[in-house]
């Protein structure tokens, strides 16, 4: 017996040994500061990277708590230099300070070390723009606002995070308040944790405070966190989000909890355009433009009213344009929901140094645990190819292997069984490929919802799910995002997007809602083929959250 499942090596990777009766203690404490890189079956590896470390120093943890946590779980003394690399890195949160400056036209970039001044004075990524100067006896730099995103991009990526403390427009008022019973005549409370993230968020109202990162698990009430803000922050309020079901998620929990009317709410989707005192919009909307030569025309959506708030939902799915936008807009407060940090384009540097840095994270075990979401069971099933198409699998190119394994036809029969075994709940089939779901939903006589079904029919068929009238669905992708369905209770993932841990985040998230029974996540894997390989990446999240993934070979 050990306690101490830790190995640190000389690279700033943790090797965590999963049999250590103190991995599950050792692994929460570490998931604060360094980030999974693999998880098979007995040793797991992290990295401490610099952004790792960045954002839980953001989230107030000093060198010595690294450290400490380190010297307390490592089974060997930790290297000297790894301490030293700890230090020197958090060191470098806070060197660099971004203030107010005079009538507030221009920010001061406050450097107390002569040596970080030279290095950017001589950066020709920065220089342009930055002029010297001294400001009440400290040295630093003068810039303009309009710089101010698109210099903290880069002082990040060259190893300088800037802390921010330059002021935050207020924006026009708008009283929010929460209710504490909702419309709908329901006793409504806001949890201690969600009223945690958003005083985290919030902070005390000055410079410094109202931007960043809230990171908690699907069916956790991320909305509930986001509308809580909007009591805080009391201003007009731009809402982005994934799609126009989420929009309208976002549209009923305002009118059921809080005491906003539907006159002050409006939606900026592709069907209307309304622009109203807090505005909920989707990403596809404004990243839309007539061409790839014309700009995007929905950006003047960020500057048609006087916003003093501005919420990412599933900021992890942020579109790459819309970081420009957001690079002109830090004045104003900035909050991030995702229930994971992990972005696909590895573009999560830019969600730290542009929307802020992680305020807050609660594992999903632990909610778990408090019962605020369901336990998970989560199997692999990997299961043969037929003997049909493992001659064509064999000289398919990458991505022709890939869809070969994803469309095993075995699946189907798999699915079925899955079902038979699970005749009190309410199960989603989840999968990528159009032609496989299709098939599935006419074997299960189940409704499908794909990119392809109105707005319309697809709420009306969630809707359904959510009364009961309908036991089992089969949805594409487009269900991954920001849409609540309480009572599914068992979701069967019959084909991913190679690997995408971010997917199985909001695949898994749509089954976590709490509920009397427990949840059951299945993937099903055609053994001893590319779609075996990616599963491993996916499984990698789960793991990071707690879950352990049981395997199971069906012949």
């Amino acid at each position: 017996m050990s306690g101490q499942p830790v190995i640190v090596q000389g690279d700033s990777t943790l090797l965590l040994d999963v049999h250590d009766p103190g991995f599950e203690a050792a692994r929460n404490a570490i998931g604060a500061f360094a980030e999974l890189e693999k998880s098979p079956e007995h040793i797991h590896t992290y990295r401490m990277s610099p952004l790792s470390l960045w954002n839980a120093a953001s989230a107030g943890w000093d060198a010595d708590d690294v450290v400490g946590v380190l010297d307390t779980y490592s089974r060997y003394p930790v290297p000297d230099h790894i301490g030293e690399n700890i230090r020197d890195l958090i060191s470098r949160f806070g060197k660099l300070v971004l203030r107010a400056y005079e009538d507030g036209t221009e920010l001061f970039l406050d450097i107390e070390e002569e040596s970080i001044r030279a290095e950017l004075a001589a950066n020709k990524r920065v220089q342009g723009m930055l002029r010297s100067a001294e400001v009440d006896g400290r040295q630093g730099f003068i810039l303009s606002l309009y710089d101010r995103g698109t210099l903290k991009q880069e002082l990040t990526r060259i190893g300088y995070p800037v802390k921010d403390e330059a002021p935050l427009t207020e924006g026009d008022h708008l009283e929010v308040k929460l209710r504490e019973q909702t419309a709908d005549g329901y006793d409504f409370t806001v949890r201690d944790y969600q009223r945690e993230a958003a005083g985290a968020f919030y902070g005390d109202g000055r410079p410094g405070t109202g931007f960043g990162t809230v990171v908690m698990p699907c069916g956790a009430g991320k909305t509930i966190v986001g509308m809580k803000v909007m009591e805080l922050a009391a201003t007009q309020t731009l809402i982005l989000t994934t799609n126009v079901a989420a929009t309208h998620q976002w549209m009923d929990e305002l009118i059921d909890k809080t005491e906003l009317s539907r006159d002050v709410v409006g939606e900026y989707t592709g069907g209307k355009k309304e622009i109203k005192p807090v505005t909920i919009a989707t990403y596809q909307i404004i990243v839309w433009r007539p061409d790839r030569d014309q700009d995007f025309p929905h950006f003047e959506l960020f500057r048609a009213r006087n916003w003093g708030l501005i919420i990412y939902d599933e900021v992890h799915l942020l579109p790459a344009p819309v970081f420009r936008v957001t690079a002109e807009i830090q004045a104003l407060r900035r909050l991030g929901l995702t229930a994971t940090l992990v972005r696909e384009d590895g573009r999560e540097s830019d969600v730290f140094s542009l929307v802020g840095p992680k305020r807050y994270d609660v594992p999903w075990k632990e909610l778990e645990q408090k019962g605020w979401i369901a336990e998970a069971v989560c199997y692999e099933i990997r299961v043969e190819l037929p003997a049909g198409d493992k001659i064509p699998y064999a000289t398919a190119d990458k991505r022709g292997k890939f869809r070969i394994a994803s469309e095993n036809e075995r699946k189907i029969d798999i699915t079925r069984q899955l079902i038979d075994n699970h005749r009190e709940d309410a199960i989603m089939v989840i999968g990528q490929y159009l032609d496989q779901l299709k098939r599935i939903a006419e074997d299960l006589d189940a409704p499908i919802i794909t990119g392809k079904t109105p707005n319309a029919k697809r709420e009306e068929i969630y809707a359904a799910f959510r009364r009961g009238d309908l036991r089992i669905i089969v949805v594409s992708k487009v269900a991954n995002f920001a849409i609540d369905l309480p009572d599914a209770s068992v979701a069967i993932q019959v084909s991913g997007t190679f690997g995408s841990r971010q997917e199985e985040a909001q695949r898994l998230g749509r089954i976590l809602r709490p509920k009397e029974r427990n949840s059951f996540f299945y993937t099903l894997v055609s053994r001893f083929t590319s779609e075996e390989q990616f599963a491993a990446n996916r499984q990698k999240f789960l793991t990071e959250q707690g879950y352990k993934y049981h395997i199971e070979i069906w012949e």
